[in-house]
């Protein structure tokens, strides 16, 4: 039995060491899946089309894909979470083990398109977030020089949406210069880094799906959780 006579601040009805034999990754019987987020809907968008390459590159690698297009999906809070958009995509979020988002730089920043796909995703529970535990890799195209404004700020979100963001991300400079007209990415380092990053999702994800319940299971939430069944609890025997 755990010693928590050293740690008075805990509750001890719902603290609990972690099992870290259940971080070992599940063998499960369908492959990764992978839900990818563009913010662009122009008819030439490249973030569009670099995301149809992280498809490309992540079909070959033995996962399952799915591309959410946005055309049609209306502001926050300016429809129903009954929408057709919405719930689409919030069927997408919960079926994914792992996600990759890109987004190009408009004024310094993600796209208003990117951010209000996320924006979509309910808080059940206050701080439980469907996205948690999901894999993320981030990426960005810019109209001219390198930056990286909007990996930079959806890594802040990924963070928030606590979601296990990797390491790698792509910034692909000059976007218009790195496609062919048949909307192929053309062969350079910009190329090879997303396939760096891609390979990099797969390692991640198959390293932690099948233990998301496990990885979002925290004593805080646990003790919210417990507290209110005891008010509950109380007020129904009174």
């Amino acid at each position: 039995m755990t010693d928590l006579s050293d740690l008075p601040n805990l509750a001890p009805h719902v603290f609990d060491l972690p099992d870290f034999e259940r971080l070992t990754s599940t063998k499960l019987d369908h492959k990764p899946r992978i839900l990818l987020l563009y913010g662009s809907l122009r008819e030439r968008s490249y973030s569009r089309l670099l995301t149809f390459e992280a498809q490309r590159l992540l079909d070959a690698m033995g996962a399952e894909t799915r591309i959410f297009h946005a055309n049609g999906l209306p502001l926050p809070d300016d429809a129903p979470d009954t929408h057709p958009k919405v719930q689409e995509l919030r069927q997408a979020m919960l079926w994914s083990e792992g996600q990759v988002w890109t987004s190009p730089e408009r004024h310094g920043a993600m796209s208003a398109i990117m951010k209000a796909q996320i924006d979509w995703i309910p808080l059940p529970g206050g701080s439980i977030r469907p996205t948690q535990g999901r894999t993320l890799a981030l990426m960005q195209v810019s109209g001219g020089s390198q930056s990286f404004n909007a990996v930079n700020q959806m890594r802040i979100l990924g963070r928030w949406m606590r979601m296990i963001t990797i390491p790698n991300q792509s910034s692909v400079a000059k976007a218009w210069q790195e496609f062919t007209p048949e909307g192929r990415m053309k062969p350079s380092s910009f190329y090879e880094r997303v396939v760096d990053v891609m390979e990099e999702l797969m390692k991640f994800t198959l390293l932690t799906r099948g233990v998301a319940d496990h990885l979002t299971d925290r004593y805080s939430e646990r003790r919210e959780t417990a507290a209110k069944l005891e008010e509950r609890t109380k007020l129904a025997s009174m």
